[in-house]
């Protein structure tokens, strides 16, 4: 289903479940055309407003509803309804487009339209860019609540932001020989998302074992 997909609602779907409240139309998105023409089949029915990264089979959860209109009687949409649980996906947020399979990974997990391993599982096949100081060996950052991190950008888009600083392109299962074991992933720490990676799952992905859902 997409942001112009209108499928009719009723009482008991997830959509309908956690949208509290209708108002009129002054704070509604654009109603999009084949939404109207869906309003004109289904008079008398809320029709949800699903966002376009959702692709999975049967309805939608409800945490990828932005929200219903209602149709009245003749078909026309008189009310909307925001859903407060609603999750934007990447694009619904306006997030430039991945800058690679890791990235794209990344912002599907963070936003919750995709599993977190399989930012792991590509992470594992990828070559990154890491920051190095004078002895060639990774630089070692912190997070603002201490954890210790490695930055890596996968792709030359992530690039900027290293700065001028001098790095190394390595394979992952490369660097992993490099880290001990209470160091972190900080996975495109300039990008429109970033993620924080154990170190442990990676190795794990790496020896071809199933991460755990």
């Amino acid at each position: 289903m997409t942001n112009a997909d209108a499928t009719p609602t009723t009482s008991g779907t997830a959509a309908r479940d956690v949208v509290p409240e209708a108002g009129d139309l002054r704070d509604a998105p654009e109603i999009p055309a084949e939404l109207r023409a869906a309003a004109r089949r289904a008079p008398d029915h809320w029709l949800g407003m699903v966002d376009p990264e959702w692709t999975g089979d049967g309805p939608p959860p409800s945490w990828a509803v932005r929200g219903e209109w209602r149709s009245d009687a003749a078909g026309e949409i008189v009310q909307w309804r925001e859903n407060e649980g609603y999750r934007p996906s990447p694009s619904a947020r306006g997030w430039p487009p991945p800058t690679d399979e890791v990235d794209e990974a990344v912002q599907l997990a963070v936003t919750g339209y995709g599993p977190a391993e399989e930012v792991t599982r590509r992470l594992a096949e990828a070559e990154v860019a890491v920051p190095v100081g004078p002895d060639g060996r990774p630089l070692l950052a912190a997070t603002p609540d201490g954890v210790p991190v490695v930055p890596v950008h996968t792709s030359a888009a992530q690039l900027h932001a290293l700065g001028r600083l001098a790095y190394d392109a390595v394979p992952v299962t490369l660097l992993l020989d490099f880290l001990e074991p209470e160091q972190r992933l900080l996975v495109n720490p300039g990008g429109a998302a970033s993620l924080l990676l154990e170190t442990d799952a990676l190795r794990r992905a790496v020896a071809g074992e199933q991460p755990p859902a």
